[in-house]
């Protein structure tokens, strides 16, 4: 059983992997977005299984992007609202695309939940509060954390206090308070520390999985 599971995440790392190919302005975003949800869930005390099931959930979180047309995907301007509407697709296409896989099932909720809001402003389909599955109010942190503080063709990434800052104003609206308060529990050197490990190159996202 240890041996069939650590095949299953081989494969999902190759899912991510893939995408990364595509998208190469976000390269490394599935791996540090896994690793600072699986700290967050633990801050949080999430029981291992469904840690498990979480951390699977934020490494393929953008893989319907599989299927948005390159013209969007690498489109290097603002998207209008018609590419908009194509790229927001993506939540949808991957949980169709994860679903179908029987180990993948519950964290398919989290790929089609990943763009909710806690306010219920947010897409596909305008969840709000604890509707929204926690891994997906978990991840909601995480991949601000990891978009604020990244480096972007048009922009350097902000520091780890800055995003901090962001996250707590955003508290309530975007985000799960309650979330954001363990978020805020865990020191910005901490969060470095975290990226610093990611970025080496022999980083394994798919142990990280099976050792939850």
């Amino acid at each position: 059983m240890h041996n069939l599971e650590r095949s299953y995440d081989i494969t999902i790392e190759a899912m991510g992997d893939a995408l990364d190919l595509r998208d190469q302005e976000t390269e490394g975003h599935s791996r540090r977005v896994t690793a600072y949800t699986i700290e967050l869930a633990r801050e949080l005390g999430v029981a291992s299984d469904e840690l498990r099931i979480i951390a699977r959930g934020a490494f393929l979180h953008d893989i319907g992007k599989i299927a948005t047309p390159n013209a969007i995907l690498l489109k290097p301007g603002r998207l209008d609202s018609a590419e908009m509407a194509i790229m927001r697709e993506h939540c949808q296409r991957g949980y169709e695309m994860v679903r179908k896989i029987p180990f993948l099932r519950d964290a398919a909720e989290i790929v089609y939940s990943h763009q909710e809001r806690f306010d219920g402003t947010g897409y596909p389909r305008g969840l709000k509060g604890n509707d929204i599955p926690l891994g997906a109010r978990i991840f909601a942190i995480a991949d601000t954390l990891d978009a604020m503080t990244s480096d972007r063709p048009y922009r350097k990434g902000t520091s780890f206090a800055k995003a901090r800052n962001e996250i707590l104003r955003c508290s309530g609206t975007q985000f799960d308070p309650a979330i954001v308060d363990a978020f805020l529990n865990i020191p910005d050197e901490h969060w470095i520390q975290v990226r610093t490990r990611i970025e080496q190159p022999d980083f394994d996202a798919a142990p990280a999985f099976a050792t939850l």
